[in-house]
């Protein structure tokens, strides 16, 4: 089976679960090659509904639980967006595509090969609105705050603190926290509201204000 008919397969099996809803999220996965953000050995398996390993002891997340995400995040044309874990940059490829030319996207990744991997690949996919920092990702990133959403891609202890600040009012910020996949929205008052999403698996968010090394 060629790889364009196996990615056909698993965004209408995403669609038909329910995961994917969105016209511009689906839109978004149809055109992004996951092919492109894995290593060439595990090329034939990229619309496989599984995590793969990529470098430095890390993995890209299911395709499932991208989309599953993203979904909650409910992205939008134009929004600046912080994403603390860059992985392979297949995340931030997925939510370039949505913001589109008038948004922009900073992703942190605390591991230096990783950071210069994700950016090689969202380079060669011409993700022109992303710009990749290697930097630790649960102190957010201060400078370009504040962000209309945050996206965290590995497991957090608890919410970091800095993120809620760099959060603005109304903005969402979807992060799993132990084994629970959350969606926090930021009140005019200053306050959270959370929302449960499901149980996941994640490998564990390392910085200062989270595991330690």
């Amino acid at each position: 089976m060629e790889l364009s008919e196996k990615k056909g397969h698993l965004i209408n099996s995403l669609i038909n679960e329910g995961i994917l809803s969105t016209k511009e999220i689906i839109a978004a996965f149809r055109k992004v090659k996951r092919e492109d953000f894995v290593q060439p050995q595990y090329r034939e398996y990229a619309y496989a509904d599984e995590p793969l390993p990529i470098i430095e002891g890390q993995t890209i997340s299911q395709p499932y639980t991208v989309a599953a995400m993203t979904e909650a995040l409910q992205p939008a044309a134009g929004q600046k967006i912080l994403e603390i874990g860059a992985g392979s940059g297949y995340q931030a490829a997925i939510l370039s595509e949505i913001i589109g030319e008038k948004g922009k996207i900073i992703t942190t990744e605390r591991i230096e090969k990783l950071a210069e991997f994700a950016a090689k690949n969202l380079r060669k996919a011409s993700c022109m609105n992303v710009i990749v920092i290697n930097f630790d990702g649960t102190q957010g990133y201060e400078k370009e705050a504040p962000y209309e959403r945050i996206i965290v891609t590995a497991r957090a202890p608890d919410i970091p603190k800095a993120l809620i600040d760099q959060l603005k009012v109304n903005g969402i910020m979807v992060i799993p926290v132990e084994d629970q996949l959350l969606r926090i929205r930021k009140t005019e008052k200053g306050n959270i509201e959370k929302t449960f999403l499901g149980y996941y698996a994640f490998v564990p968010l390392i910085g200062k204000y989270g595991y330690k090394e």
